[in-house]
């Protein structure tokens, strides 16, 4: 399995090798001796998650409060998704950037979206699956969202086939400008602190 940090938010991008045969495939899309030596601690599992999303659906851009914020291993074993990971981090060098990296059901890449940074997503075909490894359980008081169309942020839903489909929760939520005048935003320092603690 390769391992390649991701330039704008430190999240970190897994490549599991693939063995298709003539019954279909096998992959290990997650493999803590992989994750450990890229992250220096394992991956603590409190809860995994399973969405099916049908086309044009965006989920996200979520995050929770730090600490304990809530660490994600997603991957997706159906389908192909857009996943985006923004640095939401008051104080971070790299804040309001964002990566994206292409999930799909033919190489089943992974990716680890370490506590304090935003996670959403693009269902690019329908039944799209989405598979989370969670650290933390879900924690509705320390649940936030931004909204993933906010302009200023101008993440890359460029595959839209038709109009984005979002939850009304999603659609409400803040801008990034507006989540970090509320106050709603991961300090840097604080997210820093927290990785210390995890190695």
């Amino acid at each position: 399995m390769q391992a390649r940090r991701l330039e704008n938010t430190g999240a970190i991008e897994f490549v599991p090798n693939v063995f298709p045969d003539h019954r279909g495939l096998f992959v290990a899309p997650f493999q803590e001796a992989a994750f450990t030596e890229a992250l220096g601690h394992p991956l603590r599992v409190a809860q995994t998650n399973h969405s099916v999303s049908a086309r044009d659906v965006i989920r996200g851009v979520h995050f929770a409060d730090v600490p304990p914020g809530q660490a994600k291993y997603v991957y997706c074993p159906r389908g192909a998704l857009l996943d985006v990971v923004v640095d939401i981090r008051v104080g971070s060098p790299t804040f309001g950037q964002w990566d994206a990296v292409r999930l799909d059901s033919e190489q089943y890449r992974a990716l680890y979206v370490p506590e304090g940074l935003g996670h959403a997503f693009l269902a690019l075909t329908d039944d799209t699956v989405m598979s989370y490894l969670c650290s933390t359980p879900y924690n509705p008081s320390a649940e936030h969202g931004i909204n993933p169309l906010d302009p200023e942020l101008a993440l890359p839903w460029d595959d839209l086939a038709g109009d984005p489909v979002l939850s009304d929760k999603d659609r409400a939520a803040p801008t990034l400008a507006e989540a970090a005048e509320q106050g709603l935003l991961p300090d840097y320092q604080a997210c820093l602190a927290r990785y210390e603690e995890l190695r």
